[in-house]
């Protein structure tokens, strides 16, 4: 079974290009269109109808493309809006929800952190999620004001810095031994989050779990690319020169209103 149309991805910005990589890395041979509506992020402030609103906006782009699969790069669109679009459209789609099963499984402290927007926090899919693990004390702490700083391309800048630790102070203090990031802008935060955190304390994102989902749906549902070369493409609405540097300067990065 083969299918040589396209991957979408999308995200509020540029965060999910974290996810996008971990997809490239294992699926070289397939084409990836990736959707960074940065004009609208952060999503984690937003009403449930309004990330709703904006995730059909991104997925009928996507269509429009001809993608044979959508994944949504976002945790705040994943656990908000997920569930209406399966119920829209029939093409599958690929989620991100912080990783809390394998860091409440392994803790040996039984205390977890997991950093992530409001809009995560807030949802009904992150709560159902949580309860099953009674036994595993979870300090949850939103990220205010890290997207934005990202997305501006200020990554290690002293207002980063600062924010970190005043996110991580309370955590260290609570005894974790695992960090969820609950959002895929905050991979890139890891080099800093190393120097805040003890050394013991483990670090978990959720884009090798997503990529291999991704594989496994490929191979059950859709199929693989049998094409020669694919070369991904990126789409912004704001600000293409963050994205292109978080990417290294090495693809191509279309700025267009949507």
């Amino acid at each position: 079974m083969h299918d040589n149309r396209p991957i979408g991805i999308f995200d509020s910005g540029i965060g999910g290009t974290s996810i996008w990589a971990a997809i490239h890395q294992l699926l070289p041979n397939e084409k990836t269109i990736y959707l960074a509506d940065s004009k609208n992020a952060p999503y984690g402030q937003k009403s449930k109808a309004e990330i709703i609103a904006l995730s059909i906006k991104n997925t009928e782009f996507l269509l429009n493309m001809d993608c044979k699969l959508i994944v949504v790069a976002c945790n705040t669109a994943t656990t908000n809006a997920i569930q209406e679009l399966r119920a829209k459209y029939t093409v599958p789609f690929i989620g991100i929800e912080p990783a809390i099963k394998p860091a409440a499984t392994n803790s040996k402290t039984q205390t977890i952190g997991i950093l992530a927007t409001q809009g995560t926090l807030n949802s009904e899919l992150f709560n159902k999620t949580t309860e099953k693990y009674q036994d595993t004390k979870i300090i949850e702490q939103v990220g205010h004001g890290l997207v934005q700083l990202i997305e501006n391309g200020k990554i290690n800048s002293p207002e980063m810095t600062q924010l970190l630790h005043s996110c991580l102070t309370p955590m260290i203090e609570a005894n974790i031994d695992y960090l969820v990031l609950g959002c895929s802008h905050y991979p890139y935060l890891i080099p800093q989050i190393k120097k805040i955190l003890p050394a013991h304390v483990h670090i978990i994102d959720s884009g090798e779990a997503v990529a291999k989902q991704t594989q496994n749906v490929l191979k059950e549902k859709v199929g693989f690319s049998i094409a020669e070369k694919n070369d991904p493409v990126f789409y912004t609405n704001s600000n293409p020169k963050v994205l292109s540097e978080i990417l290294g300067n090495k693809y191509n990065v279309i700025e267009k209103d949507f």
